[in-house]
């Protein structure tokens, strides 16, 4: 594969690059910090069709043990920039953890629902990030504060299109199904006092922290089933007597029943062996038929 793309890397080992801690090498590997080495890069995998993967955060992922036979781009660009009327600009590859802290700080309100939620604002737009409101009530998604985004689209084309655009759904959007990619996003916010803000935001950190396991301890990669019939996964895994199974370095956490976590030596088939094991005891338990929402990535 004969790529012009500067600092481009061979074998690169993806483990460090996700919150899982687990993942073969890439055959190639480049990591990307503006607009215009994302769009480079982009453009010379798809001219010599080229297989490649574009990584944030590295959550709601699993790479492979054998890993990626192709290209691995890690977006970096994360330029953010405030605009009038409470209106701000963030890169693709800006980090969402970032925005809240300097909206903030500015007094704007918006994306502290999203706190402490590993994510990319790449990330955030593929899936439509979301959490719940602050009285617990109803789920709050990031399409509700997208005002316009910028797109390179899968024919090559740049497009500035509206939060329409991308057909929302619960952990749904068009980027699923086409293959355009995100370059910036502006995102309309409103005013609050920073002490409110804050507010929200160290509530939403604590409930996360009570009810699942902490990323530095347990690496993992969120959530791993959908919903089922209206019932949420850990319910019916705990239900089963599954906390705590455990096959190879992965297991199910004690702490919320839809994490599986690393445990420290964990390989991707430990996983998707513990994953598959999981769907056939809910299944013969239960009745239910258990989906997964991550994405498994790379060659098995």
């Amino acid at each position: 594969m004969s790529l012009n793309i500067p600092n481009l890397e061979r074998n690169k080992f993806l483990a460090p690059f996700t919150t899982y801690k687990i993942g073969g090498p890439a055959d190639l590997f480049v990591e990307v910090h503006t607009i215009d080495e994302l769009v480079n890069a982009l453009s010379e995998a798809r001219r010599s069709r080229t297989p490649f993967f574009l990584l944030g955060c590295g959550a709601n992922i699993l790479f492979t043990d054998k890993g990626f036979r192709g290209l691995v781009i890690r977006n970096r660009a994360n330029k953010i920039m405030f605009l009038d009327n409470g209106r701000v600009l963030a890169e693709s590859g800006a980090i969402v953890d970032d925005l809240i802290e300097q909206c903030k700080n500015l007094g704007l309100s918006g994306f502290e629902h999203f706190s402490d939620i590993p994510s990319t604002v790449g990330g955030a737009m593929w899936q439509n990030l979301h959490f719940l409101s602050p009285d617990r009530k109803r789920t709050v998604f990031i399409e509700e504060i997208v005002q316009t985004c910028r797109i390179f689209t899968e024919d090559g084309q740049f497009r500035t299109v509206g939060v329409d655009y991308f057909q929302y759904g619960y952990d749904t959007s068009i980027l699923q199904v086409r293959k355009d990619i995100v370059l910036d996003v502006t995102f309309q916010l409103s005013p609050k006092p920073k002490e409110e803000i804050l507010q929200v935001i160290d509530a939403n950190i604590a409930w996360r922290r009570a009810k699942q396991p902490l990323l530095a301890e347990f690496p993992s990669c969120g959530s791993v089933f959908k919903k089922t019939e209206g019932v949420g996964a850990g319910r019916l895994i705990d239900q089963a007597g599954l906390k705590g199974a455990r096959i190879g370095g992965a297991e199910v956490s004690t702490k919320h029943a839809n994490f599986i976590v690393n445990t420290g030596n964990a390989r991707a088939a430990d996983v998707l062996r513990l994953i598959k094991h999981v769907q056939e005891e809910v299944k013969r338990k239960l009745g239910y038929t258990l989906e997964t929402e991550i994405a498994v990535i790379g060659e098995l």
